[in-house]
């Protein structure tokens, strides 16, 4: 069954910075958070939050800047985990997080300080290794102020995430909203200052990419694994940066069984 949320349906918190956050809820069970990543919504992780929300009681915020959930004109990444950290707060016990890409960015960089059960990240945004001449996200600026939003889009979602031809894909253009590209920008920024610290935090760790995700993004994983002691890697057949969504059935039985028993997954 599809998710219907609406914006008046949406619960808010309210962050540290004064900055409104929407998030709603689905399903029932333990607490579950679900965070999108860049140039979207809640609402893009439909498919695996309706396999999440058949054994999980699923919240899904729509991150600052984005759907429901106001913004500020200050941005950082430590105002982006005061979010989650928030988040967090209003759900009773300890839940899972499971995040995507930025918002798995997010969720390590929050990770010493929240009271969570577990950590699933696919395709975090981490990056390691030597930068790159010009940073993607100067190139995607450059774009972006000749006019061209959708062509900047274009150049984010297949130099950043590894689709080959986003052009081809059913949810391009209808479902980008191409003013997000100031926000994408600014966490494409965001990703590239980001240095990998010591993770001495105890929280049981599932890291998940695709087959045919971007190589970046898989050295970015590999590197979170080794810097976290109870962490666990799993590379999902014949998917991309896409597969909670493109596999979403896959992705959910590794959430709950990495839940259940993190020692059952990978390794």
């Amino acid at each position: 069954m599809p998710l219907e949320a609406t914006v008046d349906s949406m619960e808010t918190v309210v962050t540290g910075d004064g900055t409104e956050i929407a998030f709603d809820r689905h399903g029932e069970g333990p607490p579950l958070i679900a965070l999108h990543g860049t140039a979207a919504t809640g609402e893009s992780l439909q498919p695996i939050v309706t396999e999440l929300a058949a054994t999980h009681t699923v919240v899904v915020p729509d991150r600052r800047g984005r759907g429901a959930s106001d913004d500020d004109d200050e941005y950082s990444l430590d105002r982006e985990s005061a979010d989650l950290q928030a988040i967090v707060d209003t759900v009773d016990g300890e839940p899972v997080v499971v995040a995507h890409s930025f918002g798995g960015l997010v969720a390590l960089a929050a990770a010493p300080s929240l009271d969570i059960r577990r950590l699933v990240l696919y395709e975090p945004a981490v990056t390691v290794g030597e930068p790159a001449d010009t940073p993607l996200s100067a190139r995607v600026q450059a774009v972006a102020d000749d006019g061209e939003k959708a062509d900047a889009m274009r150049l984010f979602f297949e130099a950043g995430s590894g689709i080959p031809d986003v052009t081809a894909m059913p949810w391009w253009p209808a479902q980008i909203n191409m003013d997000w590209i100031d926000t994408v920008i600014r966490e494409l920024q965001a990703i590239e200052a980001f240095e990998l610290p010591s993770l001495d935090f105890d929280t049981p760790m599932l890291l998940l990419t695709g087959e045919h995700g971007p190589d970046h993004l898989a050295e970015g994983a590999h590197a979170v694994e080794d810097a976290h002691a109870k962490s666990r890697h799993v590379e999902i057949d014949g998917v991309g940066h896409l597969g909670l969504l493109s596999e979403p059935e896959s992705v959910a039985e590794l959430v709950t069984t990495f839940d259940d028993d993190p020692a059952a997954v990978g390794q």
